[in-house]
């Protein structure tokens, strides 16, 4: 009976952690967004590591001591760090011809890949109604990217691209030793996004204005707390109850999007976005309910 009422409450800070940190996210994308005309994604990448860097440092050595700075297995940490990279160049160098609510609809076909990627790859089994919801999936891609009509652009195919090595991000953490915390995860994610941004340098550098200098560190800011509070809601709350609020980003996304550009999605993306989130949810829930699946 005592326990009830505590793990509703962890519960409930999950739910909120995830939320704002989803928030934290969005903001994070749409300074990107605002930078990217000016700067390489790469030279923005690196800035948001070297940035976030010692914060996760700091937190890592508060949470897990000085053991939880150490891993067995760095070159998975520098495999999953070239994943994270490349998507996020991808994803960045999308917002330079699509709108932030479109190419954030897009990437949340992730999921789909997961369950794709982890048949082909870790032989996994799954039944009629998990691929039933994949397909739906690329059909509401389908629907947002309009193939064949005059308003498709090739440059919808970035998103997509990002969403297929986020969904190897997310597989690799298979390869990480299981004793290895989060916490350890999320400090190589950022010390090897900073090293491998950081060899493109003398190639895409661009002087900084003292104008953006502001930008750069809401973009290090926010990205660093969306990480850690969407971290931590994982750790509090069944993934099954904060997986789903991931799709909240799409609110947001058209939210910014509005205010600073302007943008208003059309009938297509709407569409789209809703078939895509709920076949999303679809999958997140039949995996937590139906393990292995039938």
């Amino acid at each position: 009976m005592n326990q009830k009422p505590e793990a509703n409450n962890k519960t409930g800070l999950g739910v909120f952690l995830m939320c704002f940190g989803v928030a934290a996210l969005c903001v994070n994308d749409a300074t990107a967004k605002a930078l990217g005309d000016t700067y390489s994604p790469l030279q923005i990448l690196f800035l948001r590591n070297i940035i976030a860097l010692p914060f996760a440092f700091l937190l890592v050595l508060k949470i897990e001591g000085p053991a939880g700075l150490s891993s067995t297995r760095p070159l998975t940490h520098v495999s999953r760090g070239f994943f994270w990279i490349f998507a996020a160049y991808l994803f960045f160098t999308s917002f330079r011809y699509l709108g932030l609510a479109e190419a954030t609809t897009l990437v949340f076909i992730a999921p789909m890949f997961v369950t794709a990627l982890s048949v082909l790859f870790f032989k996994e089994k799954v039944g009629w109604r998990r691929w039933s919801a994949v397909i739906a999936g690329f059909a509401g891609v389908v629907i947002v990217m309009r193939p064949g009509s005059g308003t498709f652009d090739v440059v919808s195919l970035l998103p997509l691209a990002t969403a297929l090595l986020y969904a190897c991000l997310m597989l690799s953490a298979r390869w990480v030793d299981p004793k290895e915390s989060v916490w350890t995860l999320m400090l190589y994610l950022v010390g090897t996004g900073a090293l491998l941004s950081a060899l493109t340098l003398p190639f895409i550098w661009v002087p900084i204005r003292p104008e953006d200098i502001w930008i750069f560190l809401t973009n290090a800011v926010f990205g660093t707390a969306g990480i850690t509070m969407i971290t931590q809601a994982f750790r509090l709350a069944p993934a099954s109850v904060v997986a789903p609020l991931d799709y909240t980003a799409l609110l947001w996304a058209v939210l910014l999007g509005w205010l600073f550009w302007g943008e208003i999605p059309d009938w297509a993306t709407y569409v789209g976005a809703a078939v895509i989130v709920a076949s999303g949810i679809f999958i997140v829930l039949r995996e937590q309910t139906q393990k292995p699946m039938t």
